[in-house]
């Protein structure tokens, strides 16, 4: 089994005057719109809240990106707690 985390290495959040910020160790970007972004990091789940929010530089091979726009919170959520029954991700995210 591949481990989809090779070569990537650790996760590094870095903002400046919230609203340009660089992140490493990010595995995947799940979804994206002007509010709301939601990307997997080697360290788990991190949902970027936040008004005309843009990936503008992805690159999964390296596990880097860069997210400009104003950024209001920032969320960490382990993998497995996501997947509590009965509820639907996008309702657990950004309700």
């Amino acid at each position: 089994m591949e481990n989809r985390n090779d070569g990537i290495g650790k996760h590094r959040f870095s903002m400046e005057q919230r609203k340009e910020c660089k992140i490493t160790g990010v595995v995947e970007v799940h979804s994206f719109d002007e509010n709301n972004i939601l990307m997997e990091t080697v360290d788990g789940m991190l949902t970027i809240k936040g008004t005309n929010l843009h990936v503008g530089r992805l690159n999964l091979e390296k596990g880097e990106a860069d997210v400009d726009g104003r950024v209001d919170s920032l969320a960490y959520a382990d993998k497995n707690t996501l997947a509590k029954k009965g509820e639907g991700l996008l309702t657990r995210l950004f309700g």
